[in-house]
């Protein structure tokens, strides 16, 4: 009998070690496949400048791209909360760990498919803005990994630059620059650019799709936007009423 109880509990300890170990090996699997998706679509060539384009462009104005950050380049949440739009088991891009109200929460943040190229190719042609209605905080946290020490996100707006109104935060455009002529804004929210809808480009909110290329196909936009006198010529004509990408 005794032979028998040691045998069993060998074999328990064995099935949970094997366990542990395939759920490891899972979870990695699970992330280079999400790596592989995210980077297996046809990218954007960035072709040089023809005479005419570079003489062109150099008689506008250089213009501003204010990106908004949860649900347009990233999503995440935190300890304790699952949400439903991201399946379990699912890896995060990176982990923040961040102390709200002096207590620690770690922010679970995947990144929206292609942001890093996307961010690579427009800071090119904008000065990048974040703009966010999260904390500080946090909003300086996410934007210094999806930075990642290229200093394309120097100039940065919070919460606290924001406007509360009926329970929404509605960001001022005019807090980025006076000439809204030159700046253009990426939000999924029109929430929050309903003060300046002729500056915006609406984006579909993305919580968790690997095959998402919204990012991707605003690329030709912008690039055409920054050869244009006021963006809101092109913006005004009721491209803010649907959410094309």
């Amino acid at each position: 009998m005794l032979k028998t109880r040691q045998c069993l509990l060998g074999i328990r300890t064995f099935l949970g070690v094997t366990s542990r170990i395939w759920g490891f090996i899972l979870y990695i699997l699970r992330k280079h496949l999400r790596t592989v998706i995210q980077y297996q679509t046809v990218r954007y060539d960035t072709l040089p400048l023809s005479p005419v384009f570079i003489n062109r462009l150099n008689a506008v104005k250089r213009k501003i791209l204010v990106l908004d950050l949860d649900e347009t380049l990233i999503h995440s949440h935190h300890d304790g909360v699952m949400r439903p739009t991201v399946r379990p088991g699912t890896p995060p891009d990176f982990i923040l760990k961040v102390v709200i109200d002096k207590h620690p929460v770690r922010f679970f943040v995947h990144k929206r498919p292609h942001v890093d190229f996307f961010l690579e190719v427009v800071s090119q042609w904008y000065e990048l803005v974040v703009f966010t209605a999260s904390m500080e905080i946090y909003g300086s946290a996410v934007s210094d990994k999806l930075d990642k020490d290229r200093d394309i996100l120097k100039r940065r707006y919070y919460r606290q630059h924001c406007t509360l109104d009926l329970g929404s935060y509605i960001k001022d455009l005019s807090v980025v620059h006076n000439d809204l002529s030159s700046v253009v804004i990426l939000d999924n929210s029109p929430g929050a650019y309903r003060s300046h809808p002729d500056n915006a480009i609406p984006i579909k909110s993305w919580f968790s799709d690997p095959s998402d290329t919204a990012l991707l196909n605003l690329l030709p936009m912008l690039d055409a936007l920054r050869f244009t006198s006021d963006v809101r010529s092109v913006l005004s004509r009721n491209l803010h009423q649907h959410r094309l990408w």
